[in-house]
């Protein structure tokens, strides 16, 4: 998707830069993925490589997505390390910006096609999603946060500075978010039930387009993921906002894959008043990064620009109704 934030680069530069691997066979180079943030590209060579180009640093983007691309490595190597969910390997990465002004790595191309386009009925995306999550929830840490950014002590004072910072995105570009500055307020009446959260791996974007279908040596379909760069630590409930693909709806609308999570989930999650309070903080958050984000991503002629208007109105509705009442 066309975004103004994807590194402008020539198949000659791509060259240079696997030319300093040892890998200078390439027979072909072409655009990969429907991503709206980096550039990414497929490099056939002796086999085929992914290579995946952040913004450079010229180019305005949001504070939790500065340093970004090492936050993807990093959490590749949290899932491989602590699940047994198929990531692709990371061959080489370069933070430098010593031969193009920007950060990148290259990586294993998977054999397969995004979830998004292969023929699965809903009960088998929603089973996978649902036990990919209760593996990562079992990766905790005792702080919250972006790791590429501060991290905290409680649950409560790293959501509040998330939504500070995408305040803050908003004014540098001469916006004001009037409902993002709502969600704030409600997380302060809501401090309590915000503070008492354990700290897990969320990665809060496990939509289908970040799930690649393999086939494995037995013929079996195996769901590998892919882009875990958006994850940080976190309120698990917050992941749920993906489940079945759809973030408009309360935590009762997930209860189907809830009871699949909870079998093999080390702590098992139950639909109460808490539990939807949290859920709705979720659906703020998403709110809040549908709307500064169109500012850094798109223009008024682009589809991202008028979907995220639609999203984040729909969703704020959603969060907000739960959030008032509460």
């Amino acid at each position: 998707m066309v975004s103004k934030t994807k590194f402008l680069i020539s198949d000659n530069k791509i060259k240079e830069i696997f030319s300093q691997y040892g890998i200078d066979n390439i027979t072909n180079i072409s655009p990969l993925g429907d991503g709206e943030y980096n550039a990414v590209f497929e490099v056939k060579a002796d086999k085929s490589y992914v290579l995946k180009l952040a913004p450079d640093s010229k180019t305005a983007v949001l504070t939790y997505e500065d340093k970004m691309m090492s936050s993807e490595v990093f959490w590749y190597d949290q899932i491989r390390k602590h699940t047994d969910i198929r990531v692709p390997e990371v061959y080489f990465t370069d933070y430098s910006k010593s031969i193009i002004p920007t950060e990148y790595f290259i990586m294993e191309k998977l054999d397969g096609e995004m979830r998004s386009t292969a023929k699965l009925g809903i009960e088998a995306v929603r089973e996978n999603t649902a036990l990919m999550l209760a593996q990562i929830h079992k990766i905790k840490n005792n702080k919250f946060g972006y790791v590429q950014n501060q991290l905290y002590d409680n649950w409560y004072d790293a959501l509040c500075s998330m939504i500070k910072n995408l305040l803050d995105d908003a004014k540098r570009v001469g916006k004001q978010s009037k409902k993002g500055e709502r969600l704030l307020e409600y997380a302060e009446k809501y401090k309590d039930i915000l503070t008492n959260v354990e700290s897990t791996m969320v990665n809060y974007d496990l939509w289908d387009g970040n799930v690649i279908c393999c086939t494995d040596k037995n013929g079996k379909t195996e769901h590998c993921w892919i882009d875990p760069e958006r994850s940080f630590w976190g309120d698990r409930i917050f992941d749920f906002i993906c489940v079945d693909n759809n973030p408009f709806f309360g935590l009762k609308s997930k209860q189907k894959a809830i009871e699949i999570y909870n079998k093999t989930a080390d702590k098992p999650v139950e639909i109460n008043h808490e539990n939807e309070i949290r859920y709705a903080f979720a659906q703020g958050l998403l709110g809040v990064i549908q709307e500064v984000e169109k500012y850094y991503r798109y223009t008024p002629r682009h589809f991202g620009w008028w979907r995220n208007v639609i999203f984040n109105i729909v969703t704020y509705k959603a969060a907000f109704k739960v959030l008032k009442n509460g």
